[in-house]
């Protein structure tokens, strides 16, 4: 046991080393712990007063901007007093290198309170600014710059961090440019939906709340919806059936987009209607304008017309065009209006036909042909 992988135990004077290990060890084990004890009493002075601060200040402000301001400050406060307990640590125990690791996971925790504080005051600029101009551009485009700024700050201190770990970042930017282009190829589906979540910011086909037309929506499910939200890769429809459809932007910028409330809340709505061809057409059409002035959902201004739209197969083809006070209850007010004239019909006696065939004889034959009978003789007698 005295050979131990080639080093001959026999020849190591443990005593010398063991008091070589203490004298090593047993001040730096000691400056540890009032290092330790520092930083423990700096982290509780720290966040009693600064938690004060953010309770007895920012609190009674009506603006949250310091009370966020404030609660980044501590927590930066808080983390800069354990990563630096900590790099202390490594210099205390002659560590350079993990002294350098520190110093980087440092600054990188730094960015995480500076992101949120960052997405925080963006989003009471939303609320209390861009929520007051006519443009509703920029409530769509915030989110976006939101998220933006956000990953730039946590990108920023990484790029920090590894200048701080003597990491040359340049090859990897050069790396990153080549692998960006396979990766353009290889997802270009991808990026092209991010370009056309762009254009639809830049070009505003729609925005958020605006009903649109929904092609391609499942069997015997609503095709209309509301937008909820346009995102980078996608947008949001929620139908009428409270269902949300998700299209790739690219589909849409692909696609006619029929946008009911763009120009406002009030659309007109057409309704086909038929009667027979000996009906009082003039009747008719003073019952389908009294069934729409019945309707709630119709506007008295502009008034509803009904005209003669054409001569079908089978009926006189009219046409009821009114005013809706909301295009949302287009399909609601269709619905009424349609059974309302089919009452008034049934009480005037008008009727609504129907596909039928009339079938005339011009001439029936004189008599009908004669048979030959048992006691007639024939040819071949």
């Amino acid at each position: 046991m005295q050979d131990f992988l080639g080093f001959d135990l026999s020849t190591i004077d443990y005593q010398a080393w063991l008091i070589q290990a203490r004298d090593f060890a047993l001040p730096r084990l000691i400056q540890s712990l009032l290092q330790l004890l520092a930083a423990g009493i700096a982290f509780m002075v720290v966040r009693a007063v600064l938690g004060r601060v953010e309770k007895q200040f920012a609190a009674k402000t009506q603006t949250k901007i310091d009370d966020y301001i404030v609660a980044a400050i501590r927590r930066i406060a808080l983390l800069s007093i354990t990563f630096w307990a900590v790099w202390r640590l490594a210099h205390i125990w002659e560590l350079p290198f993990g002294a350098q690791v520190v110093s980087a996971v440092w600054i990188v925790a730094l960015t995480l309170p500076i992101a949120k504080a960052v997405q925080q005051l963006l989003i009471i600029v939303e609320k209390n600014l861009v929520s007051k101009t006519e443009s509703k551009l920029d409530d769509t485009a915030l989110p976006w710059v939101n998220r933006i700024l956000s990953w730039s700050v946590v990108a920023l201190g990484a790029l920090i961090a590894a200048g701080q770990l003597e990491i040359d970042v340049t090859p990897l930017l050069a790396g990153a440019s080549v692998l960006g282009i396979g990766l353009s190829f290889a997802a270009k589906d991808t990026l092209s939906n991010l370009i056309a979540g762009v254009l639809l910011i830049v070009d505003r086909p729609f925005e958020v709340g605006d009903r649109i037309e929904i092609w391609g929506a499942p069997a015997l499910q609503a095709n209309w919806g509301d937008i909820v939200e346009i995102g980078i890769r996608a947008t949001k429809i929620r139908t009428t059936d409270n269902i949300t459809v998700i299209i790739p932007n690219n589909e849409i910028m692909r696609r006619d987009i029929i946008n009911y409330t763009a120009s406002g809340a009030s659309i007109r709505l057409r309704i086909p209607i038929g009667i027979a061809y000996d009906a009082n057409v003039d009747e008719a059409k003073k019952l389908c304008i009294q069934a729409a002035d019945e309707c709630e959902h119709v506007k008295q201004h502009p008034a509803p017309v009904c005209i003669l739209r054409s001569f079908g197969a089978s009926s006189v083809d009219l046409q009821l065009r009114v005013w809706l006070l909301d295009a949302r209850r287009r399909r609601d007010a269709d619905d009424w209006i349609t059974e309302r004239v089919k009452a008034l019909f049934d009480q005037a006696g008008i009727e609504i036909p129907y596909p039928k065939r009339d079938l005339y004889i011009k001439q029936a034959p004189d008599s009908t042909p004669s048979w030959p009978t048992s006691n007639q003789e024939t040819d071949d007698d």
